[in-house]
């Protein structure tokens, strides 16, 4: 007789899991309903069964290892005996794949049963602004809702179902197969355990009918791109009586043609002009308003140090996205933009190339610095 350890090909050190796992790779390999009834591969399933139900069982698995096979012979091991525990062993290792078609077990919604509606998902645009301050949205929702004519029945109205003949009203039926049996829904009742045979004129012996529900929903401040509201029972109508399923909303914020969003910081670019650039002084730049915090400014007063370059950022404390989770908010980034202006008249260029004339590299340093390693990069390549 093997070793149960090497029968499974696993360490005597190995975990639950991986005892599982063995199992389950073994046994879907060696199947005599998946290798047409040889007699070699009903021999090797059994062994890989018998090593199974000791070693999946602590105690048993604990005699084993101190006593070998006299440790379990007469209880599951050795003489066969595990093997009667086919099915609870199936439904165990392979029940998150195939559920409740080993016997055994309480199954939701059997035997015609309430069963719980399904979730709905809506997606819903809003605005940076209602992200910001916060909202109530209007939706409108294609929703399942239970039949008032039938009261969710099905039949109509002054009859009721009757008890499915095929499955006795439980809705499910057995058939064997090799060496375990197998439940299913039944085919002609479809699971729910009772047939329609007068079905309502509305429904047409469904139970529900569409219809399109208008409900507000409240967008919380601070909301980003991607977040998710969940409606509680606002999904579709359960069937025969059971609960709704919820509703997910999937917010999405619209793009904004002045703010970018960066966590809780709203991003701005600012156009100034070389001379307020130059000289430094003040600018007006938008600000978001709305929500209990806000001070009913749509502006904010910008001070510009002089001697600004583009892509200069100036931080105004607060004045970002609220957060969701708390009252901590974000800053407004300021990120300024020195415009060259167009269009000059011959007066304005006259006095630009006169400005210019008496500039030194001090009033540029940026671009005396670049030049010089420019001038550096040239001598290299060329040598001279």
């Amino acid at each position: 007789m093997r070793d149960y350890y090497e029968v499974l090909g696993v360490e005597r050190s190995c975990d639950a899991a991986g005892l599982k796992a063995a199992f389950r790779k073994l046994a879907m390999e060696h199947h005599p309903d998946r290798n047409g009834g040889c007699e070699d591969a009903a021999g090797r399933f059994k062994e890989i069964n018998e090593a199974y139900s000791v070693l999946s069982d602590d105690q048993k698995r604990a005699a084993y290892d101190r006593f070998g096979h006299a440790g379990v012979n007469g209880n599951g091991g050795g003489n066969g005996a595990g093997y009667a525990d086919v099915n609870d062993i199936f439904k165990d290792v392979f029940g998150d794949v195939f559920g409740d078609m080993f016997g055994g077990g309480q199954r939701r919604g059997r035997g015609g049963g309430p069963a719980r509606g399904q979730d709905l998902r809506y997606d819903l645009e809003i605005t940076l602004e209602q992200a910001y301050a916060g909202a109530e949205v209007e939706i409108a929702v294609p929703t399942a809702m239970t039949c008032e004519t039938c009261t969710g029945t099905g039949a109509k109205p002054g009859t009721n179902p009757t008890a499915c003949l095929q499955c006795g009203g439980a809705g499910r039926v057995r058939a064997s197969q090799g060496f375990f049996s197998i439940e299913r829904a039944c085919p002609r009742c479809g699971g729910s355990g009772k047939l329609i045979l007068d079905p309502c004129a509305d429904c047409h012996g469904h139970g529900q009918v569409r219809r399109t529900r208008t409900l507000q929903v409240r967008i919380p401040a601070g909301v980003d791109d991607g977040a998710r509201i969940r409606l509680t029972g606002e999904g579709n109508a359960g069937a025969r009586g059971g609960p709704r399923g919820d509703l997910y909303i999937f917010l999405s914020v619209r793009p904004h043609d002045l703010f970018e969003r960066d966590g809780l910081d709203l991003l701005c670019t600012v156009p100034v002009t070389m001379s307020t650039a130059a000289l430094g002084g003040e600018i007006e730049a938008p600000c978001l308003m709305g929500g209990e915090n806000c001070d009913g400014q749509c502006r904010q007063t910008v001070k510009v140090p002089d001697g600004s370059q583009t892509g200069r950022t100036i931080r105004i404390k607060g004045r970002g996205m609220p957060s969701l989770r708390s009252r901590e908010r974000g800053d407004l980034v300021v990120e300024l933009f020195v415009e060259t202006p167009t269009r000059l008249t011959a007066r304005q260029k006259e006095l630009l190339r006169e400005f210019d004339g008496i500039c030194s590299e001090q009033q540029h340093p940026k671009g005396a610095s670049f030049l010089g390693k420019a001038k550096r990069f040239w001598e290299e390549v060329t040598g001279a």
